[in-house]
């Protein structure tokens, strides 16, 4: 049975510059070994509830446990922060003068030089970096550094690391392969890993857990399959699936049942076949992603997303039948 390493509880913290800011009445915990993803739109409180939880801001109420023992706040602290937590920010704080290798090599006293080089090296070879041990910290991409300061992080035997937007400055191509370096090394490892990121990949890929905050509020929790197929709000499903969401009357339109307000529905739950309880659309554009195709289709004045699998089958101005095979009601 995975122990309990964090719990947050009832936790508030505001800053008075701004109205809406921080976070309020937050409460979760995180077992040991968990990828925890907390997701949310800019200023939502996502990096507030990170440095809550290192220590690093002293919460206006609530608290963070630590293995059953409360967090510190920066006030009850020579050095803020929690020593058996690192955090990595988007600035990275590395030694920008020093080599890749002395840079994580740092974190390590000299009592075993053969031990720490060991360690140093088989950290590196985690993070696919050995080939960078004599390049300085200025002569790399921003994929790199953070590859460093993810290894700086780890080697000093962390039992939690906290990321703040950890793919921020690395582009598409390697953000995958970074992605897919952490999910190994919390199988390696079994470090706890909480990060915060404005994009919801990033927890759909990653996470064993996700977080979703709007406006400093735990809008709901759970599996990323089970909040992306059972989202408690609008919100969580224009987040993670990029949903279509309408009102009752709109809805209608399209000769939906609605039994709220709302009615949300993913891209991919819109079927292009002429069936029984199919409706007519007209294709107003269409968006290439790759391996599949959006439309954009509209209906008496309704237009809704839907996923084209078979590419250059319907092109703009087409006339198709579609139907909704599955929606979502909300208040």
């Amino acid at each position: 049975m995975k122990q309990q390493v964090i719990s947050v509880q009832q936790l508030t913290k505001q800053h008075q510059s701004t109205q809406l800011s921080g976070v309020k009445n937050i409460s979760f915990d995180i077992e040991s070994g968990q990828i925890v993803a907390i997701l949310g739109e800019s200023g939502s409180g996502k990096s507030t509830l990170l440095k809550c939880i290192y220590g690093l801001l002293k919460v206006d109420s609530g608290q963070v446990l630590f293995n059953g023992e409360r967090v510190a706040g920066p006030d009850e602290q020579l050095i803020p922060g929690h020593k058996d937590m690192k955090m990595v920010t988007q600035d990275f704080s590395l030694n920008i003068y020093a080599k890749v290798y002395d840079n994580i090599a740092s974190m390590l006293s000299n009592t075993d030089v053969k031990g720490k080089q060991d360690k140093t090296f088989q950290m590196m070879e985690h993070l696919n970096i050995v080939h960078l041990k004599d390049k300085k910290i200025t002569t790399l991409s921003g994929g790199e550094q953070q590859r460093v300061a993810i290894a700086k992080a780890l080697i000093s035997n962390t039992s939690l690391l906290l990321l703040d937007e950890p793919f921020s400055q690395v582009d598409a191509l390697l953000k995958n392969q970074l992605r897919a370096d952490i999910k190994r090394i919390v199988a390696d490892t079994g470090v706890t890993v909480i990060m915060v990121s404005h994009d919801p990949a990033d927890g759909l890929f990653l996470a064993d857990q996700l977080l979703l905050i709007k406006d400093g509020e735990l809008l709901q929790k759970g599996t990323p399959a089970f909040v992306y197929n059972h989202p408690a709000h609008v919100y969580t499903a224009q987040l993670l699936g990029n949903a279509n969401a309408l009102t009752s009357a709109d809805a209608e339109k399209l000769g939906i049942a609605s039994a709220g307000k709302n009615v949300v529905f993913y891209p991919e739950w819109v079927e292009l076949k002429n069936s029984w309880n199919s409706r007519k659309f007209e294709v107003i554009d269409v968006y290439y992603k790759g391996f599949y195709e959006e439309l954009l289709l509209e209906r008496k004045g309704v237009r809704i997303r839907a996923i084209q699998l078979n590419r250059g089958e319907h092109q703009k101005n087409d006339h198709i039948q579609a139907s909704i095979t599955k929606v979502l009601n909300f208040d």
